[in-house]
């Protein structure tokens, strides 16, 4: 989330846009961060003192969420801002906790709410490890399961739904966080991501991948469209292999935690784009999951178009100007040749479609109304992050 892997600016927007989207609707929101004690570093270090409170403190207090947040050690009542006892009294009014993959499981506070929305930002990969790996992902007592994997629970996408109606939905931006800036059609085509995520699966003699197994089928991209082509990858510099081929193929690597590391230094890089190249999980492409990107929506809100992977997306999302899908190397330089043609159209089709189908208002307003927290919302509250929502004070404004 924000503070459990600090320094990744991409992460703690995509829990922020839930977070200041609810809250400019007019909720009040608490967002709560549960931190395992393996994730604490130093590795025994006090949570107060630890590198992860303070990028939590840093980011909370950057967005004016100091009084309404905690950083909450797992499985103990210690927390980095708001006590225990104040978050309990705050569950107590909510109308919603927005679980991020189920990793809130506080009783004290997961029980004190009556509408539990699982929220699955991971989309094949939370229902196959649930199926396929037997791992507790922390389905049973939510009420609600909403997931970015447009196409979970339908015949195109090949993944088990774990018995679970899966209502989709798509990620949410706060339009005002991400004005558009002037294109710049002479920078780098970039994009933000880890080059390995966490473990892969295999189901039914399909590998559902990371990053890496995409990166490696798309090799000869900037040889072959000519591109300068600029990623912003945390790979490991174990990976000596990878890192070379890399390289020789001409793909500008550079450190995420060098351009990236904050929420402020991350939306720059993206200003700072002509476009992105997004390259997703291999799992992602393989189940057909209509999984579509947090970092891709904040491109596009920019003004700056998007050529990204196919996942299935261009089934619910509209593609050819602004948003290309590709499959393979040639779908995506023939992608790049239609932005160079007209790129000024291109950054506002961006912008356009940030506006009309990813917009916070929309978006969350959405989902409040499908968890049917809507209706009484204005007498008392909902829930975001991992974390809790409680009342809307004005008419939200959608539809």
């Amino acid at each position: 989330m924000i503070a459990a892997d600090p320094g990744q600016g991409g992460a703690a927007w995509a829990v922020l846009q839930y977070v200041l989207g609810l809250r400019a609707l007019g909720h009040d929101v608490y967002l709560v961060e549960p931190i395992a004690r393996g994730s604490i570093a130093p590795y025994g270090a006090p949570l107060a003192d630890s590198a992860n409170a303070r990028y939590f403190r840093d980011v909370v207090s950057r967005f004016d969420l100091t009084a309404r947040s905690a950083l909450l050690r797992e499985d103990t009542r210690e927390t980095i801002g708001l006590t225990h006892a104040e978050l309990t009294r705050a569950a107590r009014g909510c109308d919603l906790l927005i679980n991020i993959s189920g990793m809130l499981t506080d009783p004290a506070l997961f029980d004190a709410i009556p509408r539990r929305a699982y929220l699955d930002l991971d989309p094949a990969f939370n229902q196959l490890w649930h199926a396929v790996e037997h791992i507790d992902m922390r389905f049973e007592g939510h009420t609600h399961f909403f997931t970015v994997g447009g196409l979970i629970g339908t015949p195109a996408c090949n993944v088990p739904t774990c018995g679970r109606a899966w209502q989709p939905m798509l990620q949410p931006i706060v339009l005002s966080e991400w004005p558009v800036t002037p294109g710049l059609p002479g920078a780098a085509w970039t994009t933000v991501g880890n080059w390995r995520g966490y473990g892969s699966i295999t189901h039914d003699g399909v590998l559902f991948g990371q990053k890496a197994h995409s990166f490696r089928r798309l090799l000869d991209l900037p040889a072959r469209s000519g591109a300068h082509i600029r990623p912003a990858l945390m790979i490991h510099r174990g990976e000596k292999n990878d890192l070379a081929a890399l390289r020789q193929h001409r793909w500008d690597l550079v450190d995420p935690a060098d351009v990236a590391s904050t929420p402020d230094a991350y939306r720059e890089f993206v200003r700072g784009s002509k476009g992105e190249l997004g390259i997703a999980k291999s799992g992602y492409v393989e189940s057909h999951c209509g999984w579509f990107s947090d970092r891709s929506v904040c491109y596009l809100a920019s003004g700056r178009p998007v050529i990204a992977q196919d996942t299935g997306f261009g089934a619910y999302l509209p593609t050819g100007e602004g948003l290309f899908a590709f499959s393979t190397i040639d779908d995506a330089v023939a992608a790049m040749e239609a932005v160079d043609r007209d790129y000024e159209r291109q950054c506002r089709r961006a912008r356009e479609i940030a506006e009309e189908y990813f917009r916070s208002e929309r978006v969350l307003g959405a989902l409040l109304d499908r968890a049917g927290a809507a209706s009484d919302a204005a007498a008392s509250g909902a829930a975001s992050g991992a974390g809790m929502h409680r009342g809307a004070a004005r008419d939200r404004g959608l539809r």
